[in-house]
């Protein structure tokens, strides 16, 4: 915008410098002009128009004639030339002189060279049978243009520069509304806000107030959606219980159930990926505290420890979400840990993310198969509990929300996964 502004200051002050000079330039001329005239009218004082020159008048008159360098003048009879041998023939007038030819529009103006290349302007007079001459240095007209249209341009480049500046200035002014609503755009995707201002400048009122009910349908759709999700689950949580229940006895067909109920909430977690909710917020060390806690008493029996080393952070994720996402990370160390288990969280450098690990001390999973243990329905061990969901949830979940998992050898052997997650963080008004 700036740029096409200061090209049209620019073509602007380019025709008006050019129109000014045109304006300059025939204002300068007609004065000239007048000038040669008044020289032909005291040429056509001393001659008739039979060619008689009254020589004695005219010598009389000839220090007026001779203005300066340059200046001259000529009469042409039949008899011969009276002047300057050196006038520019030019175009051919309307009246080119000949015998019985008057001239009824005044003198014509002349543009030419004379013998040594200089650029003449003269004016000329046909009179029956005289033509009168009286020429000027092209110079004359050139030398007060050069003179005004230098200030000129001098004072228009001023101009320019002081019109970009004010440009530049109302354009920062203008757009400073514009700056604020967009950090308030940014505000709301980040979820630090829900809503626009709308005291907004006249020319933005309408789109504050648009965006403010583009927002409200987003969340009102994001609910509905979040709602019909946890609806799903809360229908299908019961039959399948009942379902397990029901096949206890039946260790054959309560596995096909287990893995029933392991498939639907991987479904329902795919469900879940147009419905994030980016204000969303749940303190980390308060769900891993009441996970740790559920986890140990499943496994009480083995007298698993499970340290925690969990930094004040605060997780920009929905608590279900996290909830799933740590449940089944500690789920799966805690079936394949020797002895124990160990969760750290702690944020990066720049506080918009935190790491989340959680290593075990059991037998690790080969580097080649990390990859393919994290697709849905993959185990590497058949023994035991578990349908090789939990860490391709797990996975879903991270990418869900910008993340990403990652599987390593924990030190002194065993596995450590490794989540990277956003971390709830305040946007500074502005950025």
């Amino acid at each position: 915008m700036l740029l096409l502004s200061a090209i049209a200051i620019l073509a602007a002050l380019g025709i008006a410098g050019w129109a000014i000079g045109g304006v300059l330039e025939r204002v300068v001329t007609e004065g000239i002009d007048r000038r040669l005239d008044a020289e032909i009218a005291l040429l056509a004082s001393v001659v008739d128009r039979d060619g008689t020159v009254d020589r004695a008048a005219l010598a009389q008159r000839a220090g007026v004639l001779e203005a300066g360098r340059g200046w001259r003048w000529r009469i042409e009879t039949p008899a011969g030339a009276i002047g300057s041998a050196d006038v520019p023939l030019g175009r051919e007038g309307p009246h080119p002189p000949g015998p019985g030819r008057e001239d009824a529009r005044g003198p014509e103006a002349i543009d030419g060279d004379d013998a040594r290349g200089h650029g003449v302007h003269a004016r000329r007079l046909v009179m029956g049978r005289v033509t009168l001459f009286a020429a000027a240095p092209r110079a004359v007209i050139a030398r007060p243009l050069r003179d005004a249209l230098v200030p000129l341009l001098a004072a228009l480049a001023i101009l320019a520069a002081l019109l970009a500046a004010a440009t530049w200035v109302q354009l920062r002014l203008g757009l400073r509304p514009l700056d604020r609503m967009r950090a308030q755009v940014a505000a709301i995707r980040a979820g630090t806000a829900s809503r626009i201002d709308e005291d907004q400048p006249v020319e933005l009122r309408g789109l504050a107030a648009e965006l403010n009910a583009l927002a409200a349908d987003r969340e009102a759709a994001l609910a509905t959606a979040r709602q019909s999700a946890a609806n799903l689950a809360h229908a299908l949580k019961t039959p399948v219980a009942t379902l397990a229940l029901a096949l206890r006895d039946d260790p054959a067909k309560a596995a096909q159930v287990d893995r029933i109920d392991a498939t639907i909430r991987h479904h329902l977690s795919r469900a879940r990926a147009g419905t994030v909710d980016v204000r969303a917020s749940t303190p980390l060390a308060p769900a891993v505290a009441d996970l740790v806690q559920a986890i140990g008493r499943l496994h009480a029996a083995r007298g698993l420890a499970i340290d925690t080393d969990v930094a004040d952070v605060t997780a920009a994720m929905d608590a279900q979400d996290l909830d799933e996402l740590l449940g089944n990370l500690l789920d799966n160390a805690a079936r394949h840990a020797a002895t124990g288990v160990r969760v750290s969280a702690q944020p990066q450098a720049d506080a918009r993310w935190f790491d989340l690990v959680v290593a075990d001390d059991g037998p690790g999973i080969p580097a080649a198969e990390r990859e393919r243990v994290t697709q849905p329905g993959v185990r590497l061990d058949e023994r035991g509990e578990g349908h090789g969901f939990g860490l391709a949830i797990v996975r879903e979940l991270a990418d869900l929300h910008g993340g990403r998992l990652t599987l390593a050898e924990r030190p002194g052997g065993g596995l450590a996964a490794r989540v990277t997650l956003p971390a709830r963080h305040q946007i500074a008004p502005g950025s």
